[in-house]
């Protein structure tokens, strides 16, 4: 039984390959970081954003792309790639210079997709225009951070949009023809186990192409940084996790692919909690889980209970 829909198989039934994706950082800023949007940025965010640990900001996009690829090709016998466009918001300058940056990535014959992690409100019919015009010859997805569908946990965490920003984006973007990844965060304050959840069922209605689900944990230098200090916010326990986010598959639909099942700081920047960085480890518990329970992704939508 196929206890969740993976997107490492997905890509391999795909490619006949395993593909690897190549975090990068192009420089980009945030509206909820300088002022336009919010001030401060997202409760959970410093300043290193989601920057892959071996990415070095420094070296500009060509070198972070040969560096990785270089070292995968060498350890792992690596034949293709994904361009990942991760740190901060990537859609957020002129659509100009987008497309060079974009371009500059998939002019190696090695790269057979690009991925644009961005935010939905940094996003408009012009950039759409540009990021499906890539459709025809690459894997294409655009990854929108939503992290719950609640209004009140957006405002708690100073996400600086709605939930009916994220929709109207999200519908957008589908007429676009182009496959969208939501980004969760799971163990948010004041969040019950029913608003995760309904979460889960409303990616399901939504028929959103790609679910990444995080863990939420604490970064060195974050406004959570604070709380954590002051005792302020429960963070969950590796076994809170896992039940959660079997709760959430078992509500999902099995035609969305998951990217991620959890999600941890780079290196130093990782505060809390300290299992979280056992990644392998919490993830081989997510599947005992559903094993255990005789279950799979959206199993309770089969069921109705």
């Amino acid at each position: 039984m196929k206890l969740y829909n993976d997107y490492s198989s997905y890509l391999r039934q795909r490619y006949g390959c395993k593909v690897y994706r190549i975090g990068l950082d192009a420089g980009f800023s945030c509206p909820n970081r300088d002022g336009t949007r919010g001030e401060g940025g997202c409760l959970y965010c410093n300043n290193e954003a989601s920057r892959s640990a071996y990415t070095n900001p420094s070296d500009n996009i060509a070198t972070q792309l040969e560096n990785r690829i270089n070292y995968l090709k060498k350890t792992r016998r690596a034949a293709k790639f994904i361009a990942y466009f991760q740190a901060f918001t990537n859609t957020y300058a002129p659509v100009n210079k987008l497309k060079v940056i974009y371009d500059n990535v998939l002019v190696c014959g090695d790269i057979v997709g690009i991925s644009i992690g961005t935010r939905p409100d940094a996003v408009d019919d012009d950039k759409l225009k540009l990021i499906s015009s890539y459709l025809d010859k690459y894997e294409v997805w655009i990854e929108y951070g939503l992290q719950s569908i609640h209004d009140r946990t957006l405002k708690f965490i100073n996400r600086g949009h709605s939930y009916d920003e994220f929709l109207n984006t999200f519908e957008n973007t589908k007429k676009y023809g182009i496959p969208v990844c939501v980004h969760v965060i799971l163990g948010l304050p004041g969040e019950t186990k029913n608003d995760m959840i309904e979460t889960a069922r409303r990616l399901t209605e939504l028929k959103a192409d790609a679910v990444k689900i995080h863990l939420l944990h604490v970064l060195k230098d974050s406004p959570l940084e604070i709380l954590h200090s002051e005792d302020k916010i429960k963070l969950f326990t590796q076994d809170e996790y896992v039940d959660i986010v079997c709760d959430f598959l078992e509500n999902l639909s099995p035609d969305i692919i998951v990217q991620r099942l959890t999600g941890e700081g780079a290196g130093p920047n990782h505060i809390a909690p300290a299992w979280a960085l056992d990644k392998i480890g919490t993830i081989n518990r997510i599947r005992e889980e559903l094993t255990k329970r005789k279950s799979y992704q959206g199993y309770k939508l089969n069921t109705n209970t």
